[in-house]
């Protein structure tokens, strides 16, 4: 029997809790300027989203200065806001499968559905699951991607890449690598066990796939952060990574190296990024107007070609500029219109959104991630 997953307030703080330590190491929160309401927007979000190739413009066109909290993991997004007072933040760039638990805990705003471009949407991206409570709006995606097999192909072959089994393979022993987060990797060993929907699997399924992950243990080199992930594939101390996709891949192609990430026959997952406006902020009006800035067609390609790491994009006419002034970066996320694209794979079924765990807690998937780091 599917139990659905607890989005209260009480579980949000828990959970919150539980990762409070990994929050502490994140560094200092920004403090706001006296009197610095509507002169500057604070935002929360995974690195990169304050750069000067994203908000330059923004910053220039309002008068503002952009200021952000940087985070690696929508676990340590949780532990971060449960830590902050209310109006340290204006805007919340959140995980999709997180934005139900920042609703039910009450810390983000309510949207109004016209004030932003949904019409310029793909059709699969204009009612996201998550965003909405029923009818009202609270969330907005602006960017989502791909996770695969990420691999150099100098060390590995692409033919080999066709299934997540390669982890296993023994030319591989010692050369597989995590990105260091439960959900992206425990959801494409999911897949492989042959789970359609990867987050949503009974107990016995469950025990499976911690059994089955276990069995990778001895492959594994390492566990890494947001840059370790990037200097093992590029140096080749890794050889093929678990848990990424072209977010990271992506920029090392950019800068030259010999990697690249593929789906396999079991399909990939969906990272799917979107902003929320928190509650008590204090430049809610500002917050809104980045988030109409960034999902325009010229908002959306900044955010397609980030420095910090590309992203597909769900607006149709941010595809058509993108199409238009950067045919090659077009062609290379698989973004090029008038022939097969990304939205196929969506369409065919061969990408699953990542989600949290439906039938476990989140405690549960952390906890065993823990126990399999430490195995």
């Amino acid at each position: 029997m599917t139990r659905r997953a607890d989005f209260s307030r009480r579980t949000f703080i828990k959970n919150s809790s539980i990762l409070a330590g990994v929050a502490a190491l994140s560094g200092v929160l920004p403090n706001r300027t006296f009197g610095a309401a509507e002169k500057e927007l604070v935002i929360l979000a995974w690195a990169g989203h304050a750069a000067p190739d994203i908000v330059a413009d923004f910053e220039r066109e309002h008068g503002v200065k952009v200021r952000a909290k940087y985070y690696t993991g929508g676990d340590n997004m949780l532990g971060l806001i449960s830590q902050s007072p209310p109006g340290t933040f204006d805007l919340i760039l959140s995980d999709a499968e997180y934005v139900q638990q920042l609703n039910a805990a009450d810390y983000i705003e309510r949207l109004d559905l016209a004030d932003y471009p949904f019409d310029d949407f793909y059709p699969e991206f204009q009612h996201f699951p998550g965003h909405w409570q029923g009818d009202e709006l609270y969330s907005v995606m602006v960017r989502f991607g791909f996770l695969g097999i990420a691999f150099n192909t100098q060390l590995l072959p692409e033919s080999k890449a066709k299934s997540y089994q390669v982890f296993w393979d023994d030319s591989l022993k010692g050369k597989v690598g995590h990105f260091d987060w439960h959900l992206p990797n425990l959801g494409q060993i999911s897949l492989l066990n042959g789970n359609r929907l990867p987050y949503d699997i009974d107990a016995a399924h469950w025990k499976r796939l911690q059994d089955k992950t276990m069995s990778l243990r001895g492959q594994v080199a390492g566990f890494f952060d947001y840059g370790g992930t990037f200097s093992s594939l590029k140096n080749g101390q890794i050889h093929a990574m678990c848990g990424i996709g072209d977010w990271i891949t992506g920029v090392l192609q950019r800068a030259g190296a010999p990697v690249k990430t593929v789906i396999p026959e079991e399909g990939g997952l969906q990272w799917t990024e979107s902003y929320c406006i928190a509650k008590k902020a204090h430049s809610p009006e500002l917050a809104k107007k980045f988030i109409q800035y960034i999902t325009s067609p010229e908002g959306q390609v900044k955010s397609a070609k980030m420095e910090a790491y590309p992203a597909l994009i769900p607006n149709k006419r941010g595809w058509e500029l993108l199409n238009k002034t950067d045919l090659a970066e077009a062609r290379r996320q698989g973004m090029v219109l008038g022939q097969r694209n990304v939205m196929d794979d969506i369409r065919e079924g061969r990408i699953q959104y990542r989600a949290l765990p439906v039938q476990q807690s989140l405690e549960d998937w952390n906890d065993f991630w823990s126990q399999y780091k430490g195995a």
